[in-house]
C-alpha cells in the first residue's frame, strides 16, 4: 500500500528554496510515519511559480 502526502513549507519572500526549518518539518513527518510502519519511497520539493510558498510531495509505502 502507498500513501502520498503534501507537506507545505514556510512562506518565502526572496527565494523558493527549502531552508532548515522546512527540513525539520520534513524530519518530523518522516519519523512520525516511520513509527506508524510507513517507509519513505520518494520525495520532491515543489516550488510555486510565485516563489512564495512551496511544499514537499512525499510518498510512503507500508509493508503490512
Amino acid at each position: 500500500m502507498y500513501k502520498t502526502e503534501i507537506l507545505k513549507v514556510g512562506t518565502k519572500f526572496w527565494s523558493d528554496k527549502a531552508n532548515q526549518d522546512d527540513a525539520l518539518k520534513l524530519d518530523e513527518l518522516l519519523n512520525q510515519r516511520a513509527e506508524e510502519g510507513w517507509e519513505l519511497v520518494t520525495y520532491d520539493y515543489m516550488a510555486t511559480s510565485s516563489q512564495i510558498k512551496g511544499g514537499f510531495i512525499i510518498t510512503f509505502k507500508n509493508h503490512e
